[in-house]
């Protein structure tokens, strides 16, 4: 990981090809998910911001992607996640299997809205 990249595409471009290539596609369908979200590092990692500040972190590393937080209080997406739950507050996404893609913009969706709220 990263911790000195200046900003968000720099941050993905010091990976190696395979994982740059799902934080590109996370990173987009994060965007897709909540179209107004602006972009900053943060905590050494790639975020997602609203109103300036950051409701979304993605980080790359040798064996998977993380998501950070876990969002809470949707029981459907809460179940649908916990496969993926590697700590608190850390969803963890091998690249050995499909990242599911729908799943990252639900969260990043969810946690958008209660950052909204």
């Amino acid at each position: 990981m990263s911790s000195s990249a200046a900003d968000v595409d720099g941050y993905i471009a010091s990976f190696a090809e395979p994982v740059r290539e799902v934080l590109d596609e996370v990173r987009r369908v994060l965007h897709d998910a909540v179209p107004d979200a602006g972009e900053a590092i943060s905590y050494g990692m790639a975020s997602l911001t609203l109103d300036g500040r950051s409701f979304v972190w993605f980080a790359g590393w040798s064996r998977h992607v993380s998501l950070y937080p876990v969002p809470g209080g949707d029981p459907v997406l809460d179940e649908s996640l916990a496969p993926y739950v590697a700590g608190k507050g850390t969803l963890t996404f091998p690249l050995s299997t499909p990242v599911p893609y729908d799943l990252v913009a639900r969260a990043g969706a969810a946690l958008a809205a209660s950052r909204q709220v």
